[in-house]
């Protein structure tokens, strides 16, 4: 995968795509924990993404190299079609494997798709509490 100009998307690229369209940055909520960022709706809380530093291994690759991925709320039947078939896309590493995705950011999964995916993501998680 390879952005315009031959730079894969990084963290902190998807970070900076999630800030420009949604003016939200990561927080990080964990005491004992820096580096896993969750990306909220302003108004109701609700998590959209969430960003962590994981082994490999925790995705099923037969590696305990540290990547970064990020988790993405998703129907079921989009993870149904993606999850193991397109590259860097895989069951939910923590949560719900049923409504939410694991893409790797480390150049395995395309851009665009990723950036499709945190607007489904955003989209589904948006709805106002009642």
């Amino acid at each position: 995968m390879k952005k315009k100009g031959g730079v894969t998307l990084t963290r902190e690229e998807l970070e900076r795509f999630i800030y420009e369209k949604y003016n939200v940055r990561a927080d990080y909520p964990f005491e004992d924990d820096l580096e896993t960022g969750v990306f909220r709706h302003g108004d109701t809380g609700r998590w959209f993404a969430l960003t962590m530093h994981i082994s490999a291994r925790k995705i099923g690759r037969d590696s305990d190299e540290k990547i970064d991925v990020t988790n993405l709320k998703c129907a079921p039947e989009i993870i149904e079609s993606m999850a193991g078939i397109e590259s860097g896309v895989y069951r939910a590493y923590h949560m719900n494997k049923m409504h939410w995705l694991t893409v790797a950011l480390d150049g395995t999964c395309d851009d665009g798709l990723i950036e499709w995916l945190i607007d489904i993501s955003y989209d589904l998680t948006n709805k106002k509490k009642k």
